[in-house]
């Protein structure tokens, strides 16, 4: 095979591999290179002298085949938050904001104090409160007395009932003024309301500052806990039938990072419309908001897929080159499916044998190198 260095080939980048790729040849020990090569240029086509060792240094990956559904589907989707995962957090009554008490960014806890605000409308429900409060007491003893003088027999029992009624009202209306506390933000005497987060998590936003005036319901700030996302991805109509709850999904990021996830809620569309999938993720996921893509399978799948870049044409026939003791050997395969980047082998390789990736026009070009060489 012809020895010369790798001639620089349509630019930059390949002009680097190539370079590397034939240092990497050159650093082979002289004695073996020399019996391999004797040996392959005589009696064996197809075969580049570059030891599996060296292939990284020469700019080729070596890869070994991955198992994926054959039915797969590319998706676009995002992380956001899961249930629950997000609160925002309005003012229980109207009033004027006195202290805010954490900025966005803060990490608090579920009861921490967001922000306090001054209330007429509270205030006014506190001594309401403290009014059916004294009416509930002073029934109840009414109540108790006329129970006493009729045991005794000295009143009607009309009188003991009429009595025990008022005390069962009384004790209604407390019990609604109460509530209505409750719902207020439990206002104390002058109508002082504590807003807290109802859950843990980091401050996304504040929405208030000190002297603000704010309405019943107005908002407050918005609390997220980060740790708590889910991935979201939209469906096409026709693929909804790909996937189930329990369907794993590995997404990938667009830095080239991988996210496994399993599938738990599918989201039918309406008119025909496409669906929504969301899944929980088994690993660290990124960011709520962070922006992803899916390969969504019917299931674990018996496919063996390799990266779309490991297959390269040969004389017309889609061919890998298969990592061997003394180099790589270009074998035709035959290929199926391709989806995010990777391409179904239905024939041509085992499970277990490794084969060039990211590089494989390399070798190709040094074949067809090597080849032309022979003919002149």
């Amino acid at each position: 095979m012809n020895r010369k260095l790798l001639a620089l080939i349509g630019g930059g980048l390949f002009a680097a591999g190539a370079i590397g790729f034939t240092a990497a040849r050159l650093t082979d020990s002289g004695t073996e290179r020399a019996a391999d090569e004797e040996h392959h240029e005589e009696g064996e086509a197809g075969f580049i002298p570059l030891k599996p060792d060296a292939a990284p240094a020469a700019g080729v990956e070596v890869v070994v085949p991955e198992q994926a559904a054959i039915d797969e589907v590319l998706l676009a989707g995002r992380v956001v938050f899961a249930p629950n995962a997000q609160a925002s957090v309005g003012a229980p009554v109207g009033g004027a904001i006195s202290v805010v008490h954490v900025a966005a960014g803060a990490q608090v806890g579920a009861g921490t104090p967001i922000a306090t605000l001054r209330s007429a409308d509270g205030a006014s429900a506190r001594a309401s409160l403290d009014a059916s409060s004294a009416s509930a007491e002073a029934a109840q003893l009414a109540a108790a007395r006329e129970r006493r003088l009729f045991d005794a027999g000295v009143s009607a029992r009309q009188d003991w009932e009429t009595a025990r009624a008022e005390s069962l009202k009384a004790d209604a209306e407390q019990r609604a003024a109460r509530a209505q506390i409750a719902a207020l933000g439990s206002p104390d005497l002058g109508g002082t309301v504590v807003i807290r987060s109802p859950i843990a998590g980091i401050v996304n936003r504040i929405a208030i500052a000190p002297g603000a005036v704010v309405t019943q319901g107005g908002e407050i700030a918005v609390i997220a806990d980060p740790n708590r996302v889910e991935l979201a991805f939209d469906v096409p109509a026709a693929s909804t039938g790909l996937v189930n709850v329990g369907t794993p999904i590995r997404a990938e990021l667009p830095g080239g990072g991988r996210i496994d996830a399993v599938v738990s809620a599918v989201v039918p569309g309406i008119g025909g419309a496409g669906g929504t999938v969301r899944a929980r993720p088994t690993n660290a996921p990124p960011p709520a908001g962070t922006v992803l893509s899916a390969r969504l399978s019917a299931g674990a799948g018996d496919a063996l897929t390799l990266p779309g870049e490991a297959v390269q044409t040969i004389d017309g026939v889609p061919s890998v080159f298969v990592a061997e003791a003394g180099g790589f050997r270009a074998r035709p395969v035959v290929t199926g499916n391709a989806a995010a980047g990777r391409i179904e082998i239905r024939q041509g390789i085992k499970p277990s044998e490794r084969v060039a990736g990211k590089g494989a026009f390399l070798l190709k070009a040094e074949l067809a190198k090597g080849e032309g060489g022979h003919e002149d």
